[in-house]
């Protein structure tokens, strides 16, 4: 095992796993669907070991290949990197991004490591406010990139992320058993907020509003302290939450929506630059699960998926 890995197979074996297929990845990497097959067979031999199922056209990474994933992304991008270091001419700038606070947490980290140690030049200024305002932010050219939970009004955005959108409550208290709910909310234009109320007006749940705020810290603070439920996306659940069931009279809400609103006259290398890094950071995260701390990124892969925050299951920690 002497001889060193080589970039281009693993680049290759990365493209497989992002896109599902022999057939895609090539198109991914400007190979023949042949060339790709020869690329991963001969890691495959230099691994010595079999790095996915092939079932037909679908293809699914052995645990050998979940194992080899995370260690190829962290060299190409080390390559990257590096390259980057010593190329005078790489992108340079200031990109102008905004988000509300209950993605920042979750997102920002992921999304400002990868971007900042593949273009170090860059100057990012990042603004948290509520989607409305980073909405109006963009149209009036204040910010060049923006996440937000998108409408039929942001015909310029593009939906990035998808995941479930839950009731919950504290793991430790019982202020979901009371007759008349109280809730922790975002203000009177969350998409969030409408939705949740329309589903327990539907389901007969007698509620009031307790607390509305666009900070998330806000209304995560008075769900942990066992003061009101709330409504929240996968990203947004915290150490000693529980998702509320169907079973305890809480209806299913549709899945939560993300997307990334680009500015108009912003169509630069930088700015083209970060937008991709969002779609690929956001494309890569998994969400927590009962057995791992909200607070710790899981490895990165597509194909192998840790099972989801379902409901009745407890957020770990605290």
């Amino acid at each position: 095992m002497a001889t060193p890995l080589d970039l281009d197979q693993l680049r290759t074996f990365i493209a497989v796993v992002d896109t599902g297929s022999f057939t895609r990845a090539a198109e991914e990497v400007f190979k023949t669907q042949s060339a790709v097959s020869m690329q991963v067979r001969r890691l495959e031999d230099r691994l010595g070991k079999e790095l996915f199922e092939r079932n037909g056209r679908s293809v699914k990474l052995t645990d050998d290949g979940a194992r080899l994933l995370s260690y190829a992304r962290r060299m190409l991008a080390l390559s990257q990197e590096t390259l980057t270091a010593f190329d005078e001419e790489h992108i340079s700038g200031h990109v102008r991004i905004g988000l509300p606070d209950d993605y920042a947490e979750r997102f920002l980290p992921e999304i400002m490591g990868r971007f900042v140690r593949t273009n170090p030049r860059v100057e990012l200024q990042i603004a948290c406010e509520t989607t409305n305002s980073l909405v109006e932010h963009v149209e009036k050219g204040h910010l060049d990139v923006a996440l937000v939970c998108p409408s039929k009004t942001h015909a310029w955005s593009e939906i990035v992320r998808r995941e479930p959108l839950h009731f919950v409550t504290s793991a430790c208290h019982t202020v979901h058993l009371e007759e008349v709910l109280p809730l922790a909310i975002g203000r009177a234009d969350c998409v969030w907020r409408k939705q949740g109320i329309e589903a327990l007006r539907q389901a007969g749940r007698q509620h009031r509003v307790l607390f509305t705020s666009w900070s998330a810290t806000i209304v995560t603070s008075a769900v942990l302290a066992g003061l009101a439920i709330s409504v929240l996306p996968e990203c947004a659940l915290r150490p000693g939450m529980r998702v509320l069931t169907e079973e305890e009279g809480f209806p299913r809400l549709n899945d939560a929506e993300i997307a990334v609103m680009r500015g108009k006259n912003t169509d630069t290398p930088v700015i083209s630059a970060l937008i991709e890094h969002i779609r690929e950071s956001l494309r890569n995260l998994v969400p927590p699960t009962e057995e791992t701390p909200l607070t710790r990124q899981l490895p990165e892969t597509r194909l192998i998926r840790s099972q989801r925050l379902r409901p009745g299951m407890t957020a770990a920690g605290w």
